[in-house]
């Protein structure tokens, strides 16, 4: 009589197939989980909340304190290896896990450059890659002196912290008092000059433990107030010569940083031609979610792949335009009325719910839609996508 897989405590390893923990419960762990079926291992999320976005779908749930030394050694002991939904982790944990004998993908060596702008720009500019003009600023009595070397206005930055354009001023002359604001947080400052951008870009590589890269198709990334809005994969009208820069520069950020998973390199294409990194991302990212549907393996599929040194999937798209647009929240009561009519409206139409309670400007979820024609496929994007926030009627 054969006798029955081996199960863990967590009732996720079975057949000898690994468990790849994956601290944070919020979206990106939420859609991690139908590649990770797919593929056929065991994930474990460790969330901050019963009722996060992850937890209303992954059956393996540890709810703790992410940042919590205890509570994160307490669900490393069930994974053979950790990775990450977002960079909060404190450095010390993580490097605590390290001395443990856990594996995580990426280190904490790598990570620190995904948590510390100053880290990164140093880094990166020591290695000779592109970015813009910057300073280290200690308070705002050094503003004069980082405006007179980089002009103004001057782009701020909290070294730590910020995202989706939390932690980011502009100051347009010495004596502007918004200068002093980021000082006010805590932690060191970036200023960078205010960089004269065509558009921005997104270069998502996947990169495994032995050296195996791939590279997706650079993406336009459309902001607003900071916050994408909309992706258009592959970038229009981007040169073959400038996407393949793009790549190559993602893919050589990647090993000069040893990063394990996914890495992406948010670039600005500047109005001369040239890229400048803006922001690095070690993790699956926003600017990836269209190749759930858009591509032949996904963001997600080929983060897991790589974490865990499996050979990777093609990053090919399936079709000549992908665009996704990131539903924002309204203030709106419910909005499952509007799924339902969106739905109905564009069959065609991919849909990602994220299971969030609406707050305004919130992610919610994305659409995406794929085919011949860019125009055909922005215009169903967005409408859908407007509907969904209660932004239109019809």
């Amino acid at each position: 009589m054969t006798a029955a897989p081996a199960i863990s405590p967590t009732g996720s390893r079975v057949g000898g197939f690994p468990v790849v923990g994956m601290v944070g419960g919020g979206q990106l762990a939420r859609m991690t989980a139908p590649a990770a079926a797919a593929l056929g291992v065991g994930l474990r999320v460790l969330s901050d909340s019963a009722h996060a976005s992850a937890a209303r779908v992954v059956a393996d749930l540890v709810v703790g304190d992410e940042r919590g030394l205890a509570d994160v050694r307490r669900f490393a002991a069930g994974c053979d290896v950790v990775t990450f939904d977002h960079e909060h982790v404190p450095g010390e944990i993580l490097q605590a896990l390290e001395a443990d004998g856990h594996v995580l993908r990426p280190g904490a060596g790598a990570l620190a450059y995904a948590q510390d702008k100053l880290a990164m720009r140093r880094r990166l500019s020591a290695a000779g890659l592109p970015c813009p003009a910057w300073r280290a600023p200690a308070s705002a009595a050094d503003l004069p002196d980082s405006g007179t070397a980089l002009g103004w206005p001057l782009v701020l930055k909290t070294s730590r912290g910020g995202y989706d354009g939390r932690g980011v001023w502009t100051v347009t002359a010495a004596d502007d008092p918004a200068g002093g604001q980021p000082f006010r947080a805590g932690v060191p400052v970036l200023a960078e000059e205010r960089v004269d951008f065509a558009r921005e870009l997104s270069a998502v590589v996947a990169r495994s433990p032995h050296g195996q890269a791939v590279a997706y198709p650079v993406v336009e990334s459309v902001q607003r107030d900071g916050i994408c809005v909309e992706v258009v994969a592959p970038a229009p009208g981007l040169s073959d010569a400038l996407a393949e820069s793009a790549q190559r520069l993602a893919l050589q950020v990647a090993a000069e940083l040893d990063v394990v998973g996914l890495l992406a390199v948010e670039l600005f294409e500047t109005t001369g031609g040239g890229l400048l990194v803006n922001e690095l991302a070690m993790r699956p990212h926003n600017s990836g979610h269209w190749s759930i549907d858009g591509a032949v393996t996904s963001q997600f599929e080929n983060h897991l792949r790589a974490v865990l040194d499996l050979p990777l999937g093609s990053p090919r798209s399936r079709a000549t335009w992908t665009v996704m647009a990131n539903v924002l929240g309204i203030d709106l009561a419910e909005t499952y009325p509007a799924y339902r009519h969106v739905l109905a409206r564009d069959p065609a139409l991919k849909l990602q719910w994220y299971g969030k309670a609406v707050h305004p400007g919130r992610k919610l979820g994305h659409v995406t839609a794929y085919g011949a024609d860019l125009d055909d496929v922005r215009a169903r994007v967005r409408n859908a996508a407007a509907y969904l926030a209660g932004a239109i009627d019809e």
